[in-house]
């Protein structure tokens, strides 16, 4: 299957719509309308951190996703990028889509000098897991949520 990578655009914003819902729904996480909302107004955001590519296939249909920021390393004293959302509609998985878009997302690390870029995953997302073993080292850091509330 052919997969082209791209910039997202105002134009895919039902596509988009479908595909985070599909993401949300992957990792059981309950996302509104309105979460969508703001997420999108951050993607169309010049001045946002946060920015957005999709995969198309040979038709031109959208089958996957990612978002991507850059982030400060203090210690390293550089930019890298944090890789926030990765999702390959499920009809598309294994076209090559997750892949590309990973070496998309290192094509604007590169162009911008950012010296990393990090992601995270479920431990049971074992597909997903697979793809990321064969293009990334993964490293020996735990991860903590705190509430700050």
């Amino acid at each position: 299957m052919s997969t082209t990578i791209r910039p997202l655009t105002a134009e895919d914003r039902s596509d988009w719509d479908r595909l985070y819902q599909g993401y949300a729904t992957f990792y059981k996480v309950d996302q509104t309308a309105q979460m969508r909302d703001t997420v999108w107004g951050w993607l169309m955001d010049p001045a946002h951190g946060s920015k957005g590519l999709v995969a198309e296939d040979a038709q031109g249909a959208l089958i996957g996703l990612t978002h991507y920021r850059p982030f400060v390393s203090c210690l390293k004293a550089c930019i890298n990028c944090f890789l926030d959302d990765l999702f390959v509609d499920p009809a598309a998985r294994g076209s090559g889509a997750a892949d590309a878009l990973i070496a998309a997302v290192g094509e604007v690390a590169r162009a911008n000098n950012w010296k990393v870029v990090r992601w995270i995953t479920a431990d049971d997302n074992y597909r997903g897991r697979g793809v990321y073993d064969k293009i990334a080292d993964r490293t020996m850091w735990i991860t903590y949520d705190m509430n700050p509330e």
